[in-house]
């Protein structure tokens, strides 16, 4: 090795900077938690440490020592991150390290902190020790080092370069595209995630400020306010109903769920009102609908009428904790009383899996306290979707069951959503027997987000494009469940006969304020889905900032066309309506 470094220095120089982002990026790829976006991210970026180094070839190893140290203690951080929990340092985990206090910081540290952590950090620190004593200085021409350095500042800057020349996506884009190449590599897990942090965690304060000012509900009142309570609400990610088998998809997706359906209401008709998270879910846990996108923001949230009720309010995610997309998921979560973070994966497309939820769910079903309400928020079927389950949850292989037109090529993600759904049923049917066993009265509810279409149809598309609907990206999952005390108490049996209601979760709080029996001044009876008084009302998908596309779901896809291979011709036809309307 000795020989090598001396025969090529540069790039000697080059594997010594690059060290320090490989190797953590390299362990997360080799144990399964993500692919290999990171680790080529690391490699490109890494040639940046070069360029001075071509600049002034005879301080290579002053220069190489000065960064060394700064690269070491920025890649120590995500190598033992990695070790601990075998996840990537990200900003998420910036977020949770400083809404800690510390104490708990202190109690963390000193729980994990080990013999075999000591010498594993110590062997990861003496590699780079011993390639920095072989550095020499490169006998290398001006003219190539100066051509050479253009070139690499050239490679590394071109996120930033190609989207601002060549695709012209302004500033701001180009800069975010530049940083999320470079986040991987030290040092800029650090400098770059403390920077995101702090954007969003202003943007989140300041969502907050506005939510704390926002009136209470007028003349809130409960039934039964003295009984021990717990109400469960699980929501799910891109599941589509109709591949479920608990909603008659020929294919065995919901075996635990199908073996316990006695026990359930299952709602068959209700759909989304937008194909995207954020956008879906400000509308069910508000007041907001299609027609009205500011109620989020001017009226109580269905955690602050929780809250208000004197329900203690815990919020567990599998989600992304901060991203640029997941901080409005954590400003609702901050809403909570209590906030239990698992996912700070920097990609989504990481082996987190939603059995994470089970054991805090667990913890705190059985604390004292008359009332607790629990919001779960799974990952669910999100595309990746073989990052969605354990290897020992692979169930689904071949053409059995796939529709004639899912071409050979599509086949393996068409099983893997599958297999995806599968696991979800474990997941949301073992939060149901967990709740088997509280006290007093319990009810869980879970829907999913939105759906997802995923070659459902005969012209070949996966993921989900509201400018492009198709019922598998609205129609989702809706189900029921409750103990004993909770039936006897509201009368839960009487919901299978409103199993057939068409509804939206956009109106979703009305139903759980019903479910939760809550009475307030503005309460409106007929937008739940469980009350005698139910009205069906149009089910608006669309865009709201663009209201010319806004339709009703049962016009534009009748119920009976839902699941067949007609529905995609028929979004086709809508796509057609949308485009001429400007959309």
């Amino acid at each position: 090795m000795r020989n090598f470094a001396q025969r090529h220095p540069l790039l000697w120089a080059y594997l010594f900077f690059l060290y320090f982002s490989a190797v953590p990026q390299l362990l997360i790829h080799v144990s399964g938690m993500s692919g290999t976006v990171g680790t080529r991210q690391a490699i490109i970026m890494s040639l940046l440490w070069l360029v001075p180094v071509l600049a002034w070839p005879k301080h290579v190893r002053v220069w190489s020592a000065v960064v060394g140290v700064v690269l070491w203690c920025a890649s120590l951080v995500g190598f033992c991150y990695w070790l601990v929990f075998g996840q990537d340092f990200s900003q998420s985990v910036i977020f949770i390290i400083f809404e800690s206090n510390t104490a708990e910081s202190m109690e963390f540290v000193s729980s994990y902190l080990n013999v075999w952590l000591v010498l594993a950090v110590l062997v990861f620190s003496l590699v780079p020790l011993w390639m920095w004593r072989q550095i020499s200085v490169p006998d290398l021409t001006p003219r190539y080092r100066y051509r050479l350095g253009v070139v690499l500042a050239l490679v590394v800057s071109w996120p930033f370069l190609g989207s601002l020349l060549v695709k012209q996506e302004g500033l701001q884009s180009s800069r975010y595209h530049q940083v999320v190449r470079m986040e991987p590599a030290a040092p800029w897990n650090l400098v770059f995630g403390y920077m995101k942090y702090r954007d969003q965690l202003a943007a989140m304060e300041a969502i907050l400020s506005k939510n704390s000012q926002v009136p209470p509900l007028e003349a809130l009142t409960e039934a039964q306010p003295d009984a021990e309570k717990t109400l469960v609400l699980v929501v799910g990610e891109s599941t589509n109903r109709q591949r479920m088998s608990l909603y008659g998809y020929d294919r065995d997706t919901t075996p635990r769920l199908d073996a316990m359906k006695d026990e359930l209401v299952v709602f068959d008709d209700v759909v989304t009102a937008r194909p995207y998270t954020i956008e879906a879910l400000q509308q069910a846990l508000s007041f907001a609908d299609s027609t009205d996108t500011g109620a989020f923001f001017e009226k109580p949230t269905l955690l602050n009428m929780m809250k208000q009720a004197g329900y203690e309010v815990t919020w567990i995610t599998n989600q992304q904790t901060q991203t640029k997309r997941n901080t409005m998921l954590t400003t609702m979560s901050q809403m909570a009383d209590n906030q239990v973070y698992l996912n700070n994966n920097r990609a989504q497309n990481a082996n987190q899996y939603d059995e994470e939820v089970l054991a805090p769910f667990r913890e705190v079903i059985a604390e004292s306290g008359k009332k607790k309400m629990i919001i779960v928020h799974l990952l669910g079927t999100h595309r990746k979707y073989d990052y969605r389950y354990p290897e020992s949850f692979r169930h689904f292989n071949g053409r059995a069951g796939v529709p004639e037109w899912v071409a050979d090529g599509n086949l393996e993600e068409y099983n893997q959503y599958d297999d995806a759904v599968r696991y979800n049923d474990y997941v949301v049917s073992s939060l149901i027997e967990a709740l088997k066993g509280v006290s007093g009265q319990a009810l869980l509810m879970y829907f999913s987000d939105h759906g997802e279409e995923v070659y459902d149809y005969p012209e070949p598309f996966c993921g989900r494009n509201e400018y492009e609907p198709s019922p598998a990206m609205y129609t989702v999952p809706f189900i029921a469940w409750a103990n004993s005390d909770y039936s006897q108490a509201h009368g839960f049996d009487g919901w299978q006969a409103y199993r057939h209601r068409p509804y939206s979760t956009a109106n979703f709080i009305y139903t759980w304020a019903d479910a939760a029996q809550l009475d307030f001044a503005t309460f409106e009876p007929h937008r739940s889905v469980i009350s005698s008084q139910f009205q069906a009302m149009p089910r608006l998908i669309g865009d709201p900032t663009n209201p010319d596309t806004l339709r009703d779901y049962s016009a534009v896809f009748p119920r009976q066309t839902e699941g067949s291979e007609f529905a995609r011709d028929m979004s086709k036809a809508n796509r057609s309506i949308v485009s001429d309307d400007g959309g």
